[in-house]
């Protein structure tokens, strides 16, 4: 992980809290160059381009806040980065604590995204554990969440229990 904080990644400057303005294009092509870079590193060092990833992935919806998103196009471009990126996590050789700390910071991107650009990386969850111990964990710890998000409304159950039957 030592070698991440020595190399200086083009679109970490770029990719700041509403670094766009309204208007969708200028940061469409931020986003294709900034998977650029990360593909080109990840021939040579695949742990390096993970890192990078997991970095653009927590960066890009507060940079994009402003961005208008009517046309839908900034975010396929966004869906598109992700597929892309969910590749270079996914198979990236990194050891279980570095993994954990990726899916952490991921977690924590996902449930700070707004807007929201970053919901598509959730549908891949399971390949960015990337192994089934890891996968098992997370769904251990997300079994709540998704139940509560299944259930019935209880408030709405309560107040149909109230009605008088005919």
């Amino acid at each position: 992980m030592a070698k991440a904080s020595a190399h200086t990644w083009e679109f970490r400057a770029r990719f700041r809290r509403r670094a766009f303005g309204w208007k969708s294009q200028p940061a469409i092509k931020r986003i294709e160059e900034a998977v650029s870079e990360i593909n080109k590193v990840a021939r040579k060092d695949k742990l390096l381009a993970a890192e990078a990833a997991v970095l653009f992935l927590d960066k890009v919806s507060p940079a994009l806040e402003h961005v208008d998103g009517s046309s839908g196009a900034i975010g396929a471009a966004v869906n598109k980065a992700i597929a892309a990126l969910v590749e270079v996590i996914a198979s990236a050789p990194a050891d279980e604590k570095t993994r954990e700390k990726w899916l952490e910071q991921l977690w924590e991107a996902y449930q700070d995204d707004q807007i929201p650009y970053i919901e598509s990386l959730g549908d891949s969850w399971g390949e960015l554990c990337a192994s089934k111990e890891i996968a098992s964990r997370w769904a251990d710890r997300l079994i709540g969440t998704c139940k509560m998000a299944w259930s019935p409304d209880r408030t709405c159950m309560a107040s149909s229990r109230a009605r008088p039957t005919a």
